[in-house]
């Protein structure tokens, strides 16, 4: 009889849910993913899932285009992530294409070009001990992982080269 207890899975009911939900969403920007996700967790099916997601929409508390919005620009700012890396991330969280697009517009084109520039020179710099290519080598590495683009990396690279060749 213990375990009978122990096995039965707790289900809400689709109104204990949606105020779950509610709160859920309203702490924090969330993707469509991560509310189907959570609503399944509270072992609802799959038409009481696809209603509290439309009536969650409807209420404004599930907005993908806010969250990709609020997830790319506080990438970018917090942890200095490049337009790859957010793409990717974003991919991941199932966001449609318009969205991810729509969250790329939070960041500024002349910001982006001068975080990669100062990523590069800092970078570059912890490197000075290394042989050259070996230096350049880790430094677009490193870019890459933060998720820059290879053009960008290399032209910040070619500028720097140029300077300290002076």
């Amino acid at each position: 009889e213990k375990n009978d207890l122990l096995n039965r899975k707790t289900t809400a009911t689709p109104e204990q849910a949606f105020m779950k939900l509610k709160h859920y969403c309203g702490y924090q920007e969330r993707c469509h993913s991560e509310v189907k996700e959570k609503l399944y967790s509270l072992g609802l099916r799959k038409t009481d899932v696809e209603q509290l997601i439309s009536r969650l929409i409807e209420e404004g508390y599930l907005n993908e285009e806010r969250f990709a919005r609020q997830f790319a620009g506080g990438y970018f700012r917090q942890k200095k992530w490049g337009i790859n890396k957010i793409v990717y991330a974003l991919r991941q969280k199932k966001v449609s294409e318009y969205n991810i697009k729509k969250g790329l517009d939070e960041i500024d084109q002349e910001e982006y070009a001068a975080v990669a520039e100062k990523l590069i020179r800092a970078k570059w710099l912890a490197l000075k001990e290394e042989q050259y290519i070996i230096r350049e080598v880790k430094t677009r590495t490193y870019l890459m992982q933060k998720g820059y683009e290879p053009g960008l990396v290399q032209s910040i690279l070619k500028t720097i080269r140029s300077a300290s060749n002076e």
